[in-house]
């Protein structure tokens, strides 16, 4: 097991692996220019070509206006990537995490201060402006501000301190110590921490780490029923690393954030107090989201509340490495596409062992909202299980809008083999399964009554199965073509196949 526990080791162990990392000691902006620089190296995901897949993470070692730090993108913005990440085939991470979830180590807090805690900067000192001292980068020249795309935010349940939850938030900063959160409507556990918090009318501490081990941010994408209410996902990162993660106390609230990071911004969302999104740069638009569209900017009440984060403190390394990514790149479908493919894989492997051959929550639905399920037919009695392991895959992941099923002959992290199947074993009036009505996700803009009159409430859509397997009955008439089996490399032996 390579021995990374934190993001400066992770960069140190790419720079041991050809092509997975590359850095630039030319000054970079970071309004729109870096974002702008990594698309053409390594964005991938949903992200408007020209882009490229499977590119290297890339280090910006000068930084324009922050002549102390250097800015990270792009770390797990390639699959293959993440498998040397946490020491595992690419095709088998789903795997890998879903039996991390079942033999979890919960994290451990140290005593004294913490690496993250070298240097310390109070909203008390008279040059304190959270713009100057966090390198956050926007994706284009039109998102509202500054955003912290890679924020592990961590809170503790006002009523329950022994519940406490990590969660990445839309985080954008808006004046020298203020930030705000968009939490996803009814769907984040730390949205349920802020609604008891609002009850009460008291503030509720919250910390942001940033630039972590890989294997903690890959954690933090479970979602019910995988990790429910109360379930902490730190304690899966402690099981992919075989040690607990390490948690330090924050210097200015009653909370902790992770020992290891290299930024940690500690506030207080603070009830009464909201914002529009766009209050700087009045575009009416927020920043580049998953689905490949830009997000629109919230407003300051409801249905589109906006609370605040009130900044106490920022905390850091010494020559601290921002970290962050592009919206809709593939970085995105690797921190909710994998852990999305584990929960499936729990969940369907339950219900009927020995059928499911893999998971792949496609770079075309951002992780979230397409999963490709390769399913074995033992039998003619597995006929129509597909279907069932499809209806299992939503229940699974409530955010998920279309699921691909595959024979086991189907390469399912190759889209032009899947759209094969569907071309040669689908027929839309047999093999399509629409469940009308259903709720997904709001920032798929399609799910509007706007895009069709029969959609009631934004973020309902129709979910739907592609049943692309073959008929039980039928498999000696759809078998591939069979080359002969050889070794290229006897012929070309420095080429990578």
């Amino acid at each position: 097991m390579n021995k990374i526990n934190d993001l400066r080791s992770a960069l140190e162990f790419l720079k041991t692996q050809p092509g997975q990392l590359v850095e630039t000691d030319v000054e970079a902006d970071p309004n729109a220019e870096i974002s702008g620089i990594y698309r053409h190296v390594g964005s991938g995901g949903t992200v408007m070509r020209p882009t490229k897949e499977d590119g290297p993470a890339m280090v910006f070692n000068n930084v324009k206006g922050f002549p102390d730090a250097r800015v990270a993108i792009g770390v797990l913005s390639s699959r293959k990537r993440v498998g040397l990440l946490l020491d595992t085939d690419y095709k088998t991470l789903g795997w890998k995490l879903r039996d991390a979830v079942k033999n979890t180590i919960p994290p451990v807090d140290i005593e004294g201060a913490a690496p993250c805690q070298e240097i310390v900067h109070r909203v008390t000192d008279a040059d304190f402006d959270l713009r100057k001292l966090v390198p956050a980068p926007t994706n284009t020249p039109e998102d509202a501000g500054p955003y912290i795309t890679m924020g592990l935010c961590m809170a503790t349940d006002p009523e329950d301190p022994s519940v406490s939850d990590v969660t990445i938030h839309r985080l954008c900063i808006q004046s020298k110590d203020e930030m705000t959160m968009w939490i996803t409507p009814g769907s984040r556990h730390i949205g349920a921490m802020w609604d008891k918090a609002l009850k009460a009318n008291k503030p509720l501490p919250i910390s942001v780490s940033i630039g972590l081990d890989p294997a903690i941010y890959m954690s933090a994408g479970f979602e019910p029923p995988t990790t429910p209410y109360g379930f902490n996902e730190l304690q899966i990162a402690g099981a992919l690393r075989g040690k607990p993660v390490e948690l330090a106390k924050c210097v200015s609230i009653n909370e902790r954030c992770i020992a290891r990071a290299e930024y940690v911004i500690e506030g207080e969302l603070t009830p009464g107090l909201t914002m529009r999104e766009d209050i700087n740069s009045n575009t009416g638009k927020a920043m580049p989201e998953f689905p490949g569209y830009t997000g629109e900017a919230k407003g300051d009440d409801l249905p589109n509340y906006l609370p605040v984060i009130k900044v106490k403190a920022v905390t850091t390394r010494k020559n601290p490495i921002m970290e962050s990514c592009i919206g809709p790149s593939h970085e995105h479908v690797s921190m909710a596409g994998i852990p999305t493919e584990a929960s499936v894989i729990d969940l369907v492997e339950r219900a009927m062992p020995g059928r499911l051959v893999n998971v792949h929550a496609a770079p075309c639905g951002g992780g979230k909202f397409v999963s490709i399920i390769q399913f074995r037919k033992n039998n003619i009695n597995d006929e129509g299980r597909q279907r069932q392991a499809a209806l299992l895959a939503f229940s699974a992941f409530s955010e998920m809008k279309h699921v691909f099923l595959v024979d086991e002959d189907v390469d399912i992290f190759d889209m032009s083999d899947v759209m094969w199947a569907m071309t040669t074993r689908f027929q839309g009036d047999v093999d399509f399964i629409p469940i009308p009505g259903v709720h997904t996700h709001v920032l798929d803009p399609s799910n509007d009554p706007a895009f069709d009159p029969s959609i009631r409430v934004h973020g309902i859509a129709c979910k739907a199965i592609f049943d692309c397997t073959v008929p039980y009955t039928m498999k000696d008439k759809f078998e591939r073509c069979k080359f002969l089996e050889v070794d290229p490399k006897k012929w070309l032996p420095d080429f990578e196949f």
